[in-house]
């Protein structure tokens, strides 16, 4: 047996950064912008526990373009290295000094917010770059180092003619990178991975204009001053606590996240937690619409301030990737490159905690004000309804604020519906049945004809209704769900009292031969009920669960043997209703068929299905029989 130790081909390990570390080239600037922060904030601590004399200030980090040179800097006035820090952190290849400094203030630093993990970030430099410079010094006061190298395994390593504390990156840009030397390019990187960073970042200077001195004329220019341009806030509102902060600094913060974004956020979440997991961000909720193709990836995911993805799929719920806003943790595993997730236990435990917290603040928001809850319902149910449908746990907490609007703008939640309607709305199988218009416009005839026998009717519109009718039929017992136009609804009116049939069972029978003459090639299946004079003479209702499939079908459910559900639908006749009494004592077979032809597309047209040349024989037969 023999045993020994694997070796890593240094020749390679720079051509392997170089193509397969980082999946975008443009994370390098995000790498040692982290890097300059981490020497920033290790020196911060090294000075609050009395372990280093120099003096910590105001420190910044600064980039600078030489354009003539074809150079980019990155300046920081941190903890510099001395030259065994140079040999220890920069020449062994993922060697983390970050790492090394956690571990061995362990405790004490947990807080101090160090970014670093892998030690792998300096070399992304070699992505842009055809030669790299170190020219740094330490806060111990050791000799100035500079250290260079062209992206091979060589390195040049000596002292340097350094005054100040920290470490200044040169950066040769390739000539196949030069647009990294444009102002507007680098400003745009730092705005999306280092924007909220804890330590300013400056990047060349602006002009300000400063309030005119007393006694000055109205013609007279302002005067101005040249100030650091800082590109980033290192203080965001998700830093701080909920304490401290007013409704409109969280509002001022959603403009800051979201600048061309102009419609207000209606509430918002503030997360913070710091066990078994640290956690902090701000949640919004926007406006949002009837419609599931919102644009998600719009909440923003940072470790310790500094941005990795806008996909945070997995950390936060699906239902909840509709909303908006920053989710801060460092505890979440990301990848060598810390541009993805990894695959963990804690994320799990993250998304269940952040479900958690939105059901605590929506039960909230309804007890201390249902009216202005109610409000917003309109904006919110989409990500309300698809949460209930997808997490069980929040599902049981929506018992508690969870509405079902009815078409005359009643609110009520589960509860209360059920004991408003438990006299009134049960079937023959005793079984309750909640009555629900999905289009109020287009189903205003059914809608009407059930109110006026005394029952309630939803209004729920959203386009996942049909699979969370389905979810709440299968965990409670004994009910369902009835569109006001399916046959379901049947069963309700044949209870009703009074409906009694002005036609015997002889006539009956005969005015289904006469109907079923002229619509046999129809395909409806035809029905008489004892229904109201003063609604329509004939209504098509569809099979409740042929039509909640084909709601299904619409988003992405349902189906029927891969293919589309078919169009199915009773005709029911309303045999209390003058014009069909008409139809059966009508002499003559052409006004008997005439009249049936109206009243089918009268049934048709309320149904929303009556197009093409069927309208068309409408319109021409409606204007003969006015004549």
């Amino acid at each position: 047996m023999e045993k020994g130790k694997i070796n890593v081909s240094v020749d390679n390990i720079f051509p392997l950064i170089k193509k397969f570390l980082y999946s975008d080239q443009e994370i390098f600037l995000r790498e040692l912008v982290s890097n300059a922060t981490d020497a920033t904030l290790k020196l911060k601590h090294l000075c609050n526990i009395g372990e280093s004399t120099a003096e910590y200030g105001n420190p910044q980090i600064e980039i600078k373009i030489n354009e003539k040179d074809n150079t980019l800097h990155i300046i920081d006035q941190g903890i510099g290295m001395s030259e065994e820090e140079v040999k220890k952190y920069i020449n062994e290849v993922a060697f983390s000094g970050a790492e090394e400094f956690l571990d061995k203030y362990k405790d004490d630093a947990k807080d101090s917010g160090i970014i670093g993990h892998f030690g792998l970030g300096f070399y992304s430099a070699f992505m842009v770059a055809d030669k790299v410079e170190i020219l740094t010094k330490s806060h111990a006061e050791t000799p100035a180092v500079h250290w260079s190298c062209d992206g091979s395994p060589e390195f040049v390593l000596e002292t340097a003619d350094k005054a100040d504390r920290g470490t200044e990156i040169i950066l040769h840009i390739s000539e196949d990178s030069k647009d990294y030397l444009e102002k507007g390019k680098i400003r745009g990187l730092l705005e999306k991975y280092n924007k909220f960073m804890p330590i300013p970042i400056k990047l060349g200077m602006r002009t300000e204009t400063l309030p005119k001195p007393e006694g000055a004329k109205e013609d007279d220019p302002a005067p101005t001053k040249e100030v650091d341009d800082i590109v980033n806030n290192p203080n965001p509102a998700w830093t701080k606590s909920p304490s401290d902060l007013e409704e409109q600094d969280y509002k001022n913060f959603y403009r800051e996240l979201y600048p061309m974004q102009f419609e207000e956020p209606l509430f918002n979440i503030h997360l913070n937690v710091d066990y078994p997991f640290n956690l902090t961000g701000i949640l919004y909720f926007p406006k949002l619409s009837n419609d599931l193709n919102i644009q998600k990836d719009r909440i923003q995911l940072y470790q310790n301030q500094v941005f990795v993805t806008d996909n945070v799929e997995g950390i936060v719920p699906e239902f909840l990737t509709m909303l908006r806003g920053v989710i801060d943790s460092p505890d979440i595993p990301l990848n060598v490159s810390r541009s993805y997730l990894q695959a963990d236990g804690a994320v799990k435990k993250i998304s269940s905690y952040i479900t958690r917290k939105v059901a605590d603040k929506l039960t909230t928001l309804f007890k201390e004000d249902r009216k202005a809850f109610e409000e917003k319902w309109n904006d919110i149910k989409v990500v309300i309804e698809y949460g209930m449908l997808s997490e069980e746990k929040f599902f049981e907490k929506a018992e508690k604020f969870a509405l079902y609007p009815t078409v005359d703008g009643t609110y009520y939640t589960y509860e209360e519906l059920e004991a408003k309607i438990k006299d009134t709305h049960t079937d023959k199988d005793d079984k309750l049945v909640f009555l629900y218009a999905s289009q109020a416009e287009e189903q205003h005839s059914y809608i009407e004809s059930a109110k006026e026998k005394g029952y309630t009717i939803l209004l729920l519109d959203s386009p996942i209704v049909p699979h969370l009718l389905q979810k709440l039929e299968s965990s409670k017992e004994k009910i369902s769900f009835a569109r006001v136009d399916s046959d379901a609804v049947e069963n309700l009116i044949k209870k009703e009292e009074g409906s009694i049939s002005k036609l015997d069972e002889a006539q009956v029978t005969a005015l289904k031969e006469k109907v079923e003459g002229v619509v046999k090639d129809t395909g409806y299946i035809i029905q008489t009920e004892a229904l109201s004079s003063d609604g329509l003479p004939f209504m098509l209702t569809e099979p409740e669960f042929m039509r909640r499939m084909k709601d299904m079908q619409k988003t992405g459910g349902g189906g029927f043997m891969g293919q589309n559900m078919p169009d199915m639908y009773n005709l029911v006749i309303n045999t209390n209703h003058e014009l069909v009494s008409q139809i059966l004592e009508t002499k003559t077979n052409k006004k008997r068929e005439k009249l049936i032809r109206q009243a089918l597309d009268l049934a048709k047209l309320s149904k929303g299905v009556l197009k093409g040349a069927d309208l068309s024989s409408f319109i021409k037969r409606s204007v003969d029989l006015i004549k």
